[in-house]
């Protein structure tokens, strides 16, 4: 007994020991937030990360050059059938000036002409296959390829309940208020860089406006653009009528509600502090957050009376997309989670669940349905889809805290943050590579419509600007950037390249379909140019700027320097804010062009929306 007695305590001896060294270990972890010096930027040009970001802006400016080309190559196509058709204006007086047997002579050759038939041996004799007629304008070997895979721009109508109309119409409206708001308090904004004393009025100053600008295009034009689009695509990949209207029309109300007092509270001084995207105090964001709940539930109550076996595709990303962001809105204004560095995690987990388990994440979903329905041709890959989607749920999930690198969280919280930013490059390869490829042959459309350039843009915006946060996540490059005018250029390029492209994709895609009246393509035509060109020179400006600016915090050099030294930069900024808000403008106009009720006008023809997954 005795002896058992001794093997006992010696034994729980031996696991306080190793008890002791474990917790000694946890409590040395929190206090190693640097265990390593800052890094050396003597040759910051030779970075990874540096040449990555430069190869990936190349890679833009190489899309923006293959769609000039197309579209002036369409322009010039344009100019050669005008003067054929001038050509023929001219043979025709030239046929009025002939004599009578001239004329005959001509008509027995055409009518000889119009009598020619294939023999079927043309291209082949027994010989070598020649093409002596040039019949044959193109050829391919592979077996993929569809016989006809361009749409004909047509005025016919999907014939869906007006219910469905009215509340997707409604919702882009909305949200397309919403964007010229957001952006006319964004212009203001960007030339106060200009003018810091444009004003002395308390509720117009940056600090209180900049959260109205952010959150305004956040959850009023991107929120309220998607769940409208969402509608769509829920009753069209389910064959059924959406579940609830009621319920539609109430999330509309709230999420409007949320913008309106938020924004007023938030000019009034009463915000929820210096939580970036949580500005919002809680009582207005609880609206916000139950127009969430009902809009799930609407959406799951859709999905389940669906009259299809399948649950498409475009449904995992929007449904995932729905539960992740009720489970961010609520554990981001929790309140024990509103104090000390507990806080600055939350903060980097809401922060950046709201741009990808959110926007991104649902956005991705309207994708895989908007962009084969609008080339009339399926999904590339249905695994691709499958694949991203499930590791964009394992990689973007704990990566919020790559925004705190250098600070005083724990060190190993910061490298598995940059090790899961790495592993992104899985979902966004995968969802890349099945749009580019579901893209692929149907290249003339960026020279008929603006539709393929929007989403195009969209796409490698996906790949540039979600691969640019990866190498941003390093530990050098986020030591030069971070804190900089950088930070701002990658939230536009991902927030405005990626999610506004897309959505605007979306909206000329689907808007004409069920009302009947297309946009001139002029201003659609406009409305791109102009944003593009304008995120372009923001983009560029800022992340040259904000690279200078990093490197002289690191020397040394004093902070009122480096205020000075951005001044060329935000100059660009501000011409390029200006050009994205002009378009905005022109979009709006675009659509109220799209929904506007023509009286007198003949109206389209009517053809009723099947809902198979062979047609989305």
């Amino acid at each position: 007994m005795k002896k058992n007695l001794i093997l006992f305590t010696i034994k729980m001896s031996e696991k306080k020991v190793w008890l002791t060294i474990l917790m000694m270990g946890l409590a040395y972890m929190p206090l190693s937030a640097q265990p390593t010096p800052n890094p050396s930027t003597d040759d910051w040009l030779t970075s990874p990360g540096i040449i990555g970001t430069l190869v990936l802006v190349a890679l833009v400016l190489m899309i923006a050059i293959m769609i000039v080309a197309k579209r002036a190559s369409s322009i010039m196509s344009f100019f050669q059938r005008k003067n054929e058709k001038v050509t023929v204006q001219k043979r025709r007086e030239e046929l009025y000036q002939l004599e009578e047997d001239e004329i005959d002579e001509v008509l027995e050759e055409r009518k000889a002409a119009k009598s020619y038939k294939l023999t079927g041996d043309e291209l082949y004799q027994g010989g070598k296959a020649v093409d002596r007629k040039g019949i044959v304008s193109s050829y391919t070997h592979d077996p993929q390829n569809p016989l006809v895979d361009e749409k004909k721009r047509s005025r016919t109508v999907l014939q869906i309940p007006v219910e469905l109309k009215n509340l997707v119409v409604w919702y882009i409206g909305a949200a397309t208020f919403w964007l010229v708001f957001g952006t006319v308090v964004g212009q203001y904004l960007g030339m106060k860089f200009m003018w810091p004393d444009l004003d002395q009025v308390s509720f117009l100053s940056f600090g209180r406006l900049r959260p109205v600008h952010t959150n305004t295009v956040f959850w009023g034009w991107a929120s309220l653009a998607m769940i409208g689009l969402g509608y769509f695509v829920i009753a069209k990949t389910s064959n059924t009528k959406i579940f609830n209207y009621k319920i539609a029309w109430a999330t509309w109300i709230l999420i409007n509600l949320t913008l309106l007092t938020g924004n007023i509270l938030l000019m009034s001084g009463i915000n929820n502090g210096g939580g970036e995207y949580r500005e919002y105090i809680w009582p207005v964001m609880i609206m916000f957050a139950i127009g969430l709940i009902l809009t799930f539930y609407n959406f799951y109550n859709t999905i389940q009376l669906r009259k299809i076996e399948e649950i498409y595709i475009s449904n995992w990303y929007i449904m995932g997309a729905m539960v992740w962001t009720i489970v961010l809105a609520i554990i981001g204004y929790l309140p024990w989670y509103q104090n000390g560095l507990g806080e600055t995690v939350i903060q980097g987990y809401y922060m950046h669940q709201g741009v990808g388990m959110w926007f991104m994440t649902f956005t991705l979903g309207l994708v895989y349905y908007y962009l084969p329905s609008s080339l009339n041709k399926p999904i590339y890959s249905y695994s691709l889809g499958v694949l991203a989607f499930w590791t964009q749920l394992l990689f973007y999930t704990m990566i919020g805290t790559h925004h705190f690198v250098f600070s005083p969280l724990p060190w190993w919280l910061q490298t598995v943050a940059i090790v899961f930013s790495a592993g992104m490059f899985i979902p966004v390869v995968a969802g890349t590579t099945n749009f580019l490829m579901t893209m692929r042959g149907s290249w003339n459309d960026i020279s008929k419509s603006y539709v393929l350039p929007f989403f195009l843009v969209g796409v490698v915006f996906y790949f540039v600007g979600s691969t640019q946060g990866s190498l941003q996540a390093f530990r050098f490059t986020n030591f030069v950037w971070h804190f900089t005018d950088f930070n701002v250029a990658h939230s536009h390029m991902t927030m405005y390249g990626i999610i506004t492209f897309i959505l605007w994709a979306c909206i000329y895609a689907l808007l004409p379909k069920i009302t009947g009246y297309e946009p001139k393509q002029l201003f659609v035509g406009v409305h791109f140019w102009l944003a593009f060109v304008g995120l372009f020179a923001y983009m560029i400006s800022l992340m040259a700027g904000g690279t200078l600016r990093g490197l002289s915090w690191i020397a040394g050099e004093s902070f009122i320097s480096s205020v000075v030294l951005m001044q060329p930069y935000w100059v660009w900024r501000a011409i390029g804010g200006t050009l994205m808000f002009i378009s905005h403008l022109v979009f709006a106009y675009n659509f109220y062009e799209m929904v506007r009720e023509r009286k007198g006008a003949a109206k389209p023809a009517v053809v009723p929306m099947k809902s198979t997954l062979a047609n989305v």
